[in-house]
Formats: C-alpha cells, structure tokens, sequence
C-alpha cells in the first residue's frame, strides 16, 4: 500500500525528467523544488443502513416438470409474502433460476441412472430497514423458504463519508508535514502532489451465514471507511 503511493510518486518525478532533452535532464533535476512528502490517514466508523437478504425455495420431483410446478408454486408464495410485508418490487432480484438432474449412487461402470431433478429459485431482497432483517427471515422460512443463503450489510452513502475521510487524510497529512517543517527550520508552501489510494475503504456488502431458524440473531455491527494519501508538500527556507 505505502509503497504503491510512494512508486507513484517516484514514477511522477522520472515522468517529468523524460519529458525534457537528455541535455537538460541534468539541469532539471538541479530545480526540482524542495519538498516534504508525507502520508495521510483517516477512517470513520458507520453502522450499515442497508441489509442484502438472499433466500428460496429449493426442491425434489421425479419429473424437471414436476420440480418446476412444485418449485413455482412455493416460489409464488415466499413473493407474495414479501409484497405483503411492504418490500418494494424494485428490491427483489432473481438471482439463481436452475433445473439440475440428480443422479442414483452406483457403483457400477458406465453413466449414472437420472432419479430426480431439483429446482431452485433464489432472490435477493434489499432490506433498508436494518431493525426488520430478523422479523423478515422468519417470516420467508415460514412461508416456505427453505434456503436461506445469507445476508450482507453496507452503507449506502459511503461516498459522502468517504469525502469527509478525505478531507481528515489531508488534514492529517498537513499535521504532519508541519511537524517536519518545524524540526527542519522551514515553512511549508503549496502542495504539489496529492495522491489517493487506489482503492480507498469503501464498504464491502459484507456476508453472514444464517442458520435456518425463526430466531436466527443479526448483527449487522458498524463498517470502517479509511482512506490514505501521499502529499508532497513544497517548503519555503527562511
């Protein structure tokens, strides 16, 4: 991490120099202004403000017929529900629709006897009231979900909190630079490089396991958002 800023600020300084005739590289280099070049750090703790629920049904039947008709029928129940609980349509996503044959153990050579087929229909169900994730999943097993492959927390803003991080790195850049400036006897000027992390501390949609249970416990907790920046400050001697 430190040393992808600091390549980064290397690549800068040698970008420069190749821009000029050989013959001036030399005396390019003589004028680079002086500089501090320090990082920055920030991070901010948020409580996630939106749940990810992904839940179905999934089946057995002799017949791929058979499993889709039993598989749409339970599938058609777990929807209504959801629509009954006041989840907006625009929050429920298919996200897995499958037919898979399922195959008889033997032990016997040559290719295995079809005995069934299993359906599956998975959705994914945004939840922006965190406090009814537990209420929600034990309304979905009632109804009929027999698969409930997890749930995830984020936080939909994280780009406002992000810029305020931002602004608490450079900041912090800032403190520490003047430190420098004071131990060495100088002033600091303008920056002249501000270089973010490539990729700074978003919020992931982090993923629970849940057991398939009514009383099954959430705790989304809190996310931390953190951000760090290289500056290069120039300085200015008495």
């Amino acid at each position: 991490m430190m040393q992808s800023l600091r390549s980064l600020l290397a690549a800068l300084a040698l970008s420069v120099v190749a821009a000029v005739p050989l013959h001036a590289q030399t005396a390019a280099s003589q004028f680079q202004p002086p500089a501090i070049t320090v990082t920055g750090e920030a991070r901010k703790s948020v409580a996630p403000d939106i749940a990810q629920i992904e839940a179905g049904v999934s089946n057995i039947a002799k017949t791929a017929r058979a499993a889709a008709e039993a598989n749409n029928l339970a599938m058609g129940k777990v929807l209504l529900e959801l629509k009954n609980t006041g989840i907006d349509g625009k929050d429920i996503q298919t996200s897995r629709l499958s037919i898979q044959p399922q195959y008889a153990s033997s032990n016997r050579p040559g290719p295995s006897e079809i005995n069934g087929y299993q359906a599956s229909n998975m959705v994914t169900v945004q939840v922006r009231d965190i406090a009814r994730v537990a209420g929600l999943i034990d309304t979905l097993v009632q109804v009929g979900a027999n698969e409930i492959r997890g749930v995830g927390f984020r936080v939909t803003n994280s780009s406002k909190v992000l810029d305020e991080v931002r602004a608490a790195a450079v900041e912090d850049a800032r403190r520490k630079a003047e430190i420098y400036a004071r131990a060495a006897g100088v002033t600091l000027g303008a920056p002249l490089l501000i270089a973010e992390e490539s990729q700074p501390g978003a919020v992931p949609m982090r993923k629970m396991v849940m057991a398939q249970s009514a009383d099954a416990p959430v705790a989304p907790g809190e996310e931390t958002l953190s951000v760090i920046v290289l500056v290069s400050w120039a300085i200015k001697t008495p």
